[in-house]
């Protein structure tokens, strides 16, 4: 028997992709179900804390490990997606190393209704509110993370900063800003034009297949030599942009699975090993101006089409 298919199918299945793909633009990065469930699942305590610094308060979210001794402190900077179910889970899984983790949602009241993170509805949305964040309003937030930090009772005085994507290279910037971090740590981030004030090591990590940052690094290790100061990129073959995140997808490449557990073992590595930093205190730092535009927007880590690709 032969089954005759409706001429209408052909347009009705176009109708359906055309709105699943519609659906899946709408939907926001933070919806990572694999990263929340993770997340869902730890046994450390995890809490949102208010910085307030001038007429300002940003959401932090702090997670704890399960240690008897005072750890220290790494001030956590999201990627151009946001405070996401990836960024807090990445968070926690350095909390179990044993360290405590503060990491500032930087689009506290920028979203919807005043909103953070949560609040925005898609990838555009999010993506174009963080790369038009004022830099000022983003060193005052860290300043005030980085303070909060300092005064946290179960830390060890030790702080360092660690960014990713678009934060890996505020992580950077941040280094010539703040004079008490015990290191800096960048994943496949840009270095700043100036470095002459960074005075804590500077640690790279980035990705063999990714041209764009890959052709700054030369320029940034010789910047960094010139002025005296340290700093050790690693490259890791065949990993793409965002293998941090993307390694520990469930539908992780074999190069970006590899780059992401050699990358988190040496970040690991590195904190543990970490000395106090060699100014202990910052008192310019207070006097960052604090402004809601900027009138330069910050460059996208990603296409869109990428965006899409990670998300899924």
């Amino acid at each position: 028997m032969t089954i005759t298919q409706p001429k209408s199918l052909p347009s009705a299945l176009k109708l359906l992709a055309a709105a699943l793909l519609l659906s899946l633009a709408a939907t926001p990065l933070q919806a990572q179900d694999w990263a929340k469930a993770r997340l869902d699942a730890s046994p450390r305590h995890h809490e949102y804390v208010p910085l307030k610094h001038g007429d300002r308060t940003v959401q932090a979210f702090v997670v704890y490990p399960e240690v008897k001794t005072k750890a220290p402190v790494i001030v956590l900077i999201h990627e151009i997606f946001g405070l996401s179910d990836w960024a807090k889970e990445m968070a926690d899984e350095l909390a179990a190393q044993g360290f405590i983790v503060v990491a500032p949602d930087l689009l506290t009241g920028f979203g919807p209704n005043n909103g953070g993170s949560d609040s925005f509805t898609s990838m555009d949305a999010t993506t174009k509110a963080v790369s038009g964040l004022d830099a000022a309003v983003v060193t005052a937030d860290l300043d005030a993370a980085a303070d909060y930090a300092k005064k946290i009772p179960a830390g060890n005085g030790k702080i360092a900063v660690a960014g990713f994507c678009w934060g890996g290279s505020k992580s950077f910037a941040f280094a010539t800003h703040r004079k008490d971090l015990s290191a800096a740590f960048v994943f496949y981030g840009s270095g700043p034009s100036d470095v002459t004030n960074i005075t804590a090591p500077v640690y790279g990590f980035y990705a063999g297949n990714d041209a764009r940052i890959g052709a700054t690094i030369p320029a940034t290790t010789e910047a960094m030599k010139a002025a005296g100061k340290k700093y050790e990129p690693v490259t890791y073959d065949g990993a793409g942009h965002g293998f941090m995140r993307a390694g520990e997808a469930p539908d992780a490449s074999p190069a970006n699975k590899a780059a992401r557990e050699q990358g988190f073992t040496r970040l690991v590595t590195l904190v543990k090993a970490m000395k106090p930093a060699p100014v202990a205190a910052n008192p310019t730092h207070n006097k960052t101006l604090v402004a809601k535009k900027s009138a330069a927007p910050a460059t996208l880590c990603h296409d869109s089409s990428m965006q899409m690709a990670d998300s899924m």
